[in-house]
């Protein structure tokens, strides 16, 4: 004879059958924002395109331009950044959709810790986005336009371009997570702020290898990844010290 109660495992199955319906719930309700900002932006999508190819169009020679080197690149090309501009546009409301299927199963203490976790994260994201778009990517373009040999037209592929700019987005976003990064470390138990001041020099030396590898093969480029992962190299371990008092005083 089985011990298992049937009452119970009706309330078990029950509760995750709830737990299906409100994950399906969240996640329509995200896809359908996801969709109606991609369909909002669909009749500017051109103009999107534009604007985005603008640090690498103020870079190249008079009368330079992007090519578009397959037959249907000239649509798919600004379709496809419209898709991405509205990821990133509505990140806020996927994370909450997120954050609201997750947060009914947390302490009180998780949630006070998660949510600023959550939201730093989202706003270094897009911090190290804008930096790569509106500081780094001239600063590369200018080295990549400057070092063309003669006789050479610089024309991207707009497909090509988007790809690059893209990674270079995705670089730098994740990049300048640094801070979340260690302090989610510290608060695993896994290092603590002390060793990360310990072994500030090995950092040093590891984000500059990482700049040198993710970014384009000049000094200023990797200068531009390398000085702002430091910085927030110093500020993750701030907070990090700062997340240590504040769980020994609640403890």
């Amino acid at each position: 004879m089985s011990d298992i109660d049937p009452e119970a495992f009706d309330g078990a199955e029950t509760g995750l059958f709830a737990h299906l319906i409100e994950l399906r719930a969240r996640l329509i309700r995200a896809l359908a924002g996801l969709l109606l900002v991609f369909v909002c932006l669909l009749p500017f999508a051109n103009k999107l395109y534009g604007w985005f190819a603008q640090p690498l169009l103020d870079k190249l020679p008079k009368g330079g331009q992007l090519i578009a080197v397959e037959v249907a690149s000239p649509f798919f090309a600004p379709l496809k950044l419209a898709f991405f501009v509205a990821v990133f546009a509505v990140m806020p409301w996927l994370l909450y959709q997120a954050w609201a299927f997750v947060a009914p199963g947390l302490y009180k203490r998780e949630k006070r810790l998660a949510l600023p976790l959550l939201l730093s994260a989202m706003l270094l994201f897009y911090g190290g986005c804008a930096f790569a778009f509106f500081v780094v990517l001239p600063s590369v373009f200018g080295f990549l336009a400057q070092v063309t040999p003669d006789g050479v037209a610089m024309m991207t592929d707009i497909n090509a371009y988007l790809d690059f700019v893209l990674v270079i987005f995705l670089a730098f976003g994740i990049s300048f997570e640094l801070p979340v990064a260690l302090v989610i470390l510290v608060m695993l138990g896994w290092v603590t702020p002390k060793q990360l001041s310990e072994w500030r020099g090995y950092a040093i030396v590891g984000i500059f290898i990482v700049a040198a590898v993710i970014t384009p093969p000049d000094v200023i480029s990797q200068l531009l990844l390398a000085i702002p992962m430091c910085l927030l190299y110093e500020a993750g371990i701030l907070a990090a010290k700062l997340v240590g008092r504040t769980r020994g005083a609640e403890s």
